[in-house]
């Protein structure tokens, strides 16, 4: 019933206690589920996971934080992986804490979005405090589908994602008594259009807020979406599962409208 389009369940902070949170998963009725994985580990015990519980997506890519380091030996790795993954990031630009680099971070987001439009990936993005460069990046490159990841931009802004035929998705952080854009986006956006993460460990949602986060707390971000937009819960959460799975359906290419 429930989707987890973005949960980092294979970090070390999660992966201690893999089956537990593999059991809560069952147990909360979540149907769909992607693993992101940001590094060469993560993704290899994402590997075993998914071939235990193949329902699991696997999403790898380089994080913008990574630009630096990352040389063509990582470039060839992530090229080496794509058989293995359903999406591509999650990738993009943060100018947050750091805008020393912002070219490299630049360099390497257009770079993995080739892959992915080579390889016929979606790609999921991370746009933190760069929304312009990021936006015309996506807008110059991008072939494949979107997700816009933990989306807390503008209402504007998400019209011009919306452009892009992309899906926008809502995290814990939609649920917290200081959002302020959030519920304006989420009005705004069709339903068919939206679809529900964790980011687990991280922003966990009220009213576990404080706790450590897990898949199995997105049901509080699909119940707020419902509380927003006024829908039945059932209807709605059948909907954001078809419209992740939608991302996915290599019939329907990505274009920019």
């Amino acid at each position: 019933m429930y989707t987890d389009s973005h949960c980092h369940i294979t970090c070390d902070r999660l992966y201690s206690r893999i089956d537990e949170i593999i059991e809560n998963i069952k147990a909360k009725n979540l149907t769909s589920c992607m693993i992101m994985c940001t590094s060469p580990e993560e993704l290899e015990r994402a590997k075993k996971v998914k071939e235990k519980y193949p329902f699991f997506k696997i999403a790898f890519g380089w994080f913008p934080s990574d630009a630096k380091e990352v040389a063509d030996k990582e470039i060839q790795y992530l090229i080496d992986q794509t058989p293995y993954l359903d999406c591509l990031g999650e990738i993009g630009l943060d100018y947050y804490w750091d805008t020393s680099f912002n070219d490299l971070q630049k360099e390497l987001f257009i770079k993995q979005i080739q892959i992915a439009n080579e390889h016929n990936l979606p790609i999921s993005i991370h746009m933190r405090e760069s929304t312009k460069d990021c936006m015309d990046i996506l807008k110059q490159y991008a072939k494949t589908k979107i997700i816009f990841h933990c989306f807390s931009g503008s209402k504007e802004t998400m019209m011009e994602c919306l452009k892009m035929n992309s899906m926008i998705s809502f995290a814990g952080p939609t649920t917290f008594k200081n959002a302020r854009q959030a519920p304006e986006c989420i009005s705004a956006c069709p339903i068919d259009r939206i679809i529900t993460e964790t980011d687990s460990p991280y922003l966990t949602p009220v009213p576990y807020r404080g706790k450590e986060n897990e898949p199995m707390y997105v049901e509080y971000v699909a119940k707020k979406i419902c509380e927003i937009k006024q829908l039945d819960e059932a209807s709605a959460c059948r909907q954001i599962e078809e419209n992740f799975n939608s991302v996915f359906d290599l019939k329907k290419a990505h274009q920019i409208i």
